[in-house]
């Protein structure tokens, strides 16, 4: 019984103390947070790993959310260059002809304001009823008629965001959405985002290449003005949502803390929280 009373008491004195770890890795996530949420930070700010105390530090990385493909932005207007864009990805996501089709029309009639069913698309019926609104997150795309060849894989929603101001973030895509432009093709994007990342090849980090105006992206990527005025459209420099990253560590504990902010002249505005 001693033996029993003793192990339970070492059993709590470490659980206990893993609690407190894990409440110190938290603190120090945040702390973190609040470092990048200071409107003065933006991408090109280097925050250093911070040590604050034996054992407690905490590490952050901003990059820009607009290098994702916003869906509400891709679909509003029912523009055919940005239409095309979201279908090129579709296909490169393994769908075929038919599932991009119906895809297309299902995502366009759960938007839009009216009960006309398209093509290929689907309005009320049964027990399914389109929103009649742009989507709110990635994540109700799944419930959106059609999406099935494209929601049932795995990391599905990565490329993906409803939270940036719409064009492409040069500063930010990745060479696989950066494909999908007119008149870049997989030898542009690559050198871009290979310069752009800098030796260790990660965004977010301290020897980042971020390009202060349009003009020099174009310049770098050789584009003459024709072919850059049928891109213009499509593309932004620096967008001001940033996806920011927070890890806290406390021993061998490690809490994370994600939001998506966008920051301007003022108090930035918290789009997403998650921990």
């Amino acid at each position: 019984m001693v033996f029993g009373w003793a192990a339970w008491t070492q059993q709590g004195i470490a659980a206990h103390g893993e609690a407190n770890r894990a409440a110190e890795a938290r603190a120090m996530a945040h702390s973190g947070l609040a470092i990048a949420l200071h409107p003065l930070v933006s991408r090109q700010t280097q925050i250093p790993e911070e040590q604050v105390s034996p054992g407690q530090s905490f590490r952050v990385r901003i990059v820009g959310e607009g290098g994702k493909l916003n869906v509400n932005w891709l679909i509003r207007g029912e523009d055919p260059m940005k239409l095309a864009i979201l279908r090129q990805w579709l296909t490169r996501r393994g769908l075929d002809y038919e599932q991009c089709s119906r895809f297309m029309d299902c995502l366009l009639d759960y938007v839009d304001a009216d009960n006309v069913k398209r093509l290929n698309g689907a309005e009320d019926d049964g027990n399914y009823h389109p929103a009649n609104r742009e989507l709110r997150s990635v994540e109700e795309l799944a419930r959106v008629a059609g999406t099935a060849p494209l929601t049932s894989q795995p990391g599905w929603q990565d490329d993906l965001t409803v939270y940036s101001l719409g064009p492409i973030d040069l500063n930010a895509a990745s060479a696989e959405i950066l494909e999908l432009l007119p008149g870049i093709g997989e030898t542009r994007a690559r050198q871009f985002v290979q310069f752009r990342q800098g030796e260790d090849g990660v965004d977010g980090t301290a020897d980042d290449n971020l390009f202060p105006d349009i003009k020099s992206i174009q310049q770098f990527l050789k584009l003459n003005d024709g072919q850059f005025q049928l891109l213009a459209p499509l593309v932004a420099n620096n967008d001001l949502t940033l996806h920011i990253i927070s890890e806290g560590r406390s021993g061998n504990v490690t809490r994370q803390v994600e939001t998506i902010v966008r920051k301007g002249a003022g108090k930035p505005q918290i789009l997403s929280w998650k921990e």
